[in-house]
């Protein structure tokens, strides 16, 4: 593949895990810093490409423009098979892609409601409402997760060998709210997967940048 992908992303954003996916699977990148809530030559940029300023927004060597973190992660994978996730003829490939693609279908939503809370509600008594039942939905979704998965102590979601792209998906979003310390209450086999994934040494930097917040040096 000629050339280098272009990784339009913003600090603590879905890009992080973009960016974990591309530095395990030994792919170079370039990264465009487009934080959507700071005007920027890279948010220029990522306006130009698209209008929706989402980040991640990836743009390939060809030219052609992905959005869609999952879609982004699962073509990195087809560019170095037998990394990041099982194949298509592995037994675990299906519960792979569906806790993948359940997290930005089950969660994700709730913070385009959440951070936009009066575009759904008026009034502060409902807003702080909806606000609450957004939380109580992301701890519900979690611990579904949890309770289908079972992670057991040291291993990785799936059990496997190697980590999968599913264990960085949820090493970042447990940084989001309501955060670790409250997903742990209902899903502490995740958080523990979660922590192990910040301790990984490929990726412990990359962590550190997009969330300094709770890090102590080592």
């Amino acid at each position: 593949m000629a050339g280098k992908p272009v990784l339009y992303g913003a600090t603590g954003c879905g890009s992080a895990v973009v960016e974990a996916a591309f530095i395990l699977a030994g792919m170079d990148y370039d990264y465009v810093d487009a934080n959507p809530w700071e005007p920027s030559d890279g948010l220029t940029a990522l306006k130009s490409i698209n209008p929706l300023v989402q980040v991640p927004t990836l743009v390939l060597p060809d030219g052609v423009v992905m959005t869609e973190s999952v879609a982004i992660l699962l073509w990195i994978m087809d560019q170095r098979p037998g990394r990041l996730g099982p194949g298509p003829d592995d037994p675990l490939r299906a519960g792979f892609l569906r806790w993948l693609v359940y997290l930005p279908a089950a969660i994700y939503p709730m913070y385009t409601v959440r951070d936009f809370v009066d575009q759904w509600v008026t009034g502060e008594q409902a807003m702080a409402e909806l606000k609450q039942s957004t939380v109580n939905r992301i701890l519900l979704c979690w611990k579904t997760m949890e309770a289908a998965l079972k992670p057991a102590a040291g291993s990785w979601l799936l059990g496997t060998a190697d980590m999968t792209a599913l264990d960085l998906y949820v090493c970042m979003m447990t940084r989001w709210t309501p955060r670790r310390d409250t997903i742990r209450a209902v899903a502490p086999g995740i958080v523990a997967v979660a922590e192990r994934v910040d301790d990984d040494p490929r990726v412990r930097a990359l962590w550190r940048r997009h969330f300094p917040a709770g890090y102590t040096d080592i």
